[in-house]
């Protein structure tokens, strides 16, 4: 879908509101150019990205929000630690919390790169049927961090359906 086609397919939606996610958006050639349309627009745009890609160059405007891979995921080694550095108080963290080690890793790393101060909001949200919600809120709580529980809300909404949503 061109650029041209997206900006027409979604302004028939009453929102300013542009969400680019699915798969890695980064690794998308006109990612860049898709945020600048939008932008000049008037849309506010927000980045989900798996957080293994560069970032530096993402327009200040956009909110990014940035997955960081725990290491129950298998994928934690590919996370560019270096974005960190570039997130401001107008972007998001988000870990997928599958056991207290998943948990503990994440809570370092909020330490370690100040994610609470830096950034606008940290979420951990429990891998669904993995954690109890009231087990990840007890840890949550007791760490003292200021991280927000997320649950996965589609897999609430959409049960038994894993992808497309």
């Amino acid at each position: 879908m061109s650029i041209p086609e997206i900006v027409q397919a979604i302004a028939v939606y009453p929102t300013r509101l542009a969400l680019v996610t699915g798969g890695e958006p980064m690794l998308q050639k006109d990612v860049h150019e898709l945020f600048a349309v939008l932008l000049d627009r008037g849309y506010t745009v927000l980045l989900e990205t798996g957080g293994h890609e560069p970032l530096a160059n993402v327009d200040p405007r956009v909110h990014r929000i940035v997955d960081f891979k725990c290491p129950s995921s298998g994928v934690s080694d590919r996370n560019d630690y270096a974005n960190a550095a570039c997130l401001s108080r107008n972007d998001e963290v988000k870990f997928v919390i599958a056991d207290r080690n998943d948990f503990d890793w994440a809570c370092e790393l909020v330490r370690k790169f100040d994610l609470t101060t830096r950034t606008r909001t940290v979420h951990f949200s429990p891998v669904f049927g993995n954690i109890p919600f009231a087990e990840l809120a007890a840890w949550i709580l007791n760490c003292r961090l200021g991280i927000r529980m997320q649950p996965q809300l589609h897999k609430i909404i959409w049960p038994g359906i894993d992808r497309g949503v």
